[in-house]
């Protein structure tokens, strides 16, 4: 079919009548040969080039101007060359986008890879700061309670001190009062006789009118009525190892000073024991207020070094939570970013992955062309059939 649209061709293109019929019918076969290979190259590779066809209208037509249709086919040659040129540069944006955005993409995904972990090294101090205050806060609750119990402690102590050295100075008191009366019956050189009171103004006036008045001091308080106290610690003496009194019948062998002796000695003895128990007292009061007055002062520091800490660890959680807000940010505006990334590479791949597919097809399909197209140009300019045949081949 193709040599009979070539023999067609080349019947309506004879120059003219003086012209050589073979010479003039071999030229045009042979370029009509080269046009619809290039035309079945074209239609295979899916190139749209009508101009093609134009140059196949020309050639069919009457009068054809061999130098017009050499002219079509040169512009043909330089479209396809242009063709080929943005092809190259729209395929080296491409390879140079993908590129760019490839690297931008792995920039972001490590950007968020990187905020995750700091996030999650954030949010883990953040979590261990909370767990501080929360123990400090406690320790310096129970710190307080702790003192607060200590003077509660210390004042019931202080208070039973008290009352021990009032009832031991009373009982000594006691004790002497009674020493002092056995003196003044069994040993009056020993005996002192009580202080004469300071009299009243109405006593004064009294006395000064010729009258009499009790000078003896007024009864009253545990030397005259603290009997009961008396027994209490002479009964504790005795169960503390008194010797046991003796018995009945030997009463009446005993002197009357022996008596008193005993009796003074055994007086004696509870004072002593009451002077002892006072200087107890008294050494573990002191011990127990020492020990108080450094439990305080040490409670004092150790609170004074929590509250610091405490506001430490607050500020230091207030900063980490602050952290933790602009790295949730930062997230946020990378996934955006990572988004951003995916779509635009999307966007590329709509744009260039139909270019790079067929790229190198459509370069041979216009290098063929273009030979092509050089070899019907060649035969029209009259060029050797047979060198244009062995080149094709």
């Amino acid at each position: 079919h193709g040599d009979d649209d070539a023999l067609e061709l080349f019947k309506k293109t004879l120059p003219s009548p003086s012209a050589s019929f073979i010479q003039v019918g071999k030229r045009a076969l042979v370029a009509a040969r080269e046009l619809n290979g290039v035309r079945e190259v074209a239609r295979k590779q899916v190139l749209n080039h009508p101009e093609l066809d134009l140059i196949a209208l020309a050639m069919k037509s009457k009068g054809v101007n061999f130098d017009k249709v050499v002219g079509m086919i040169d512009t043909m040659v330089g479209t396809l060359k242009t063709e080929q040129e943005d092809d190259e540069s729209k395929k080296e944006y491409c390879n140079k986008e993908f590129d760019k955005a490839d690297d931008r993409k792995k920039a972001v995904t490590n950007a968020i890879e990187d905020t995750e972990r700091e996030t999650a090294e954030t949010q883990e101090a953040l979590a261990a700061a909370t767990e501080d205050i929360t123990t400090l806060m406690t320790g310096i609750k129970t710190l307080d309670r702790e003192v607060t119990e200590a003077g509660e402690q210390r004042k019931e102590e202080h208070a039973d001190f008290v009352s021990l050295m009032a009832a031991d100075n009373a009982a000594k008191q006691l004790l002497e009062f009674a020493k002092n009366r056995l003196n003044k019956f069994y040993n009056p050189k020993l005996y002192v006789p009580p202080k004469k009171r300071q009299l009243s103004e109405d006593e004064r006036i009294t006395v000064a009118l010729g009258g009499s008045i009790d000078e003896a001091p007024a009864p009253g308080g545990i030397a005259n009525t603290g009997i009961s106290l008396l027994v209490q610690r002479t009964s504790g003496a005795y169960k503390k190892g008194a010797p046991p009194p003796p018995p009945e019948t030997f009463g009446s062998y005993a002197k009357k000073g022996e008596e008193n002796t005993g009796v003074m000695a055994m007086i004696d003895l509870l004072i002593k024991d009451l002077d002892e128990e006072m200087t107890v007292a008294k050494t573990t009061e002191e011990q127990a207020q020492d020990d108080y007055e450094a439990l305080m002062e040490s409670s004092k520091l150790k609170r004074k070094e929590d509250v610091k800490a405490l506001d430490e660890r607050s500020s230091a959680k207030a900063d980490l939570d602050g952290a933790v807000e602009e790295l949730k940010t930062k997230a946020r505006s990378h996934g955006k970013e990572l988004m951003a990334s995916e779509k635009l590479i999307m966007s590329l791949h709509g744009e260039c992955d139909w270019l790079l597919k067929f790229f190198d097809a459509r370069k041979e399909a216009r290098t063929a062309e273009i030979e092509a197209l050089g070899r019907a140009k060649a035969v029209l300019r009259g060029a050797d059939f047979s060198l244009v045949q062995s080149r094709r081949h």
